[in-house]
């Protein structure tokens, strides 16, 4: 039995079979004795993306009273979900990440406390995901960001639409309504200003 520890790109916790390529926390949301949930689904402003390797490191999850694993398919779902690349395990990543966002809104340098807070009122609404109206052309997104339709998630690659799902992502479909962006304002900026998030290959194949 799965545990409850896969992030769709509505931000939700789910427990299901899929593999992620990312790891990450929103703080610690987890009771170690049963590794199940606690009613919060989060503790920190900092929603992070982490590797699953580095420095040979390895955890037991949801074992100890520590962070909470959670698990993304990709950087696109992780991104549409409202976090952001870790500074310490995806450094690159992240500083890549801040200097898109900085060149996005004319700024010389940011805080990551300042990211962490824009994006905290970005991602939520009254506790529950915002969905931000879309005000362009579906093709105009850049690969990766994600739109809802009909209670479902679609990333856009190369102009087109794919069903994200348990499995991964589907083969492109039209669209001839779109509820809104799952992907954060800011984030979204971020990526138009030359960040490129890491996608899963049921995506980008």
């Amino acid at each position: 039995m799965p545990l409850q520890n896969r992030v769709t790109p509505f931000g939700e916790i789910v427990a299901i079979s899929q593999r992620g390529m990312f790891t990450g926390n929103r703080g610690i949301i987890h009771d170690p004795a049963t590794k199940s949930l606690l009613k919060r689904r989060w503790t920190s402003k900092a929603w992070l993306v982490c590797a699953c390797e580095y420095k040979d490191r390895r955890r037991d999850v949801m074992a100890t009273r520590s962070w909470t694993e959670l698990f993304f398919l990709d950087e696109a779902v992780a991104l549409a979900a409202g976090h952001r690349p870790c500074f310490a395990c995806r450094r690159e990543a992240a500083e890549r990440f801040r200097a898109a966002w900085c060149t996005a809104r004319g700024e010389q340098r940011v805080n990551v406390n300042a990211i962490d807070a824009v994006l905290h009122c970005e991602r939520l609404d009254h506790g529950r995901k915002r969905v931000h109206p879309i005000h362009e052309l579906l093709a105009s997104l850049p690969d990766g960001a994600m739109v809802a339709a009909a209670g479902s998630a679609f990333a856009i690659y190369g102009g087109q639409t794919h069903r994200w799902t348990n499995e991964g992502y589907l083969s492109p479909e039209p669209l001839h309504h779109i509820d809104g962006v799952l992907t954060p304002p800011s984030t979204l900026m971020a990526m138009r200003a030359g960040y490129r998030p890491v996608l899963h290959a049921s995506l980008t194949t």
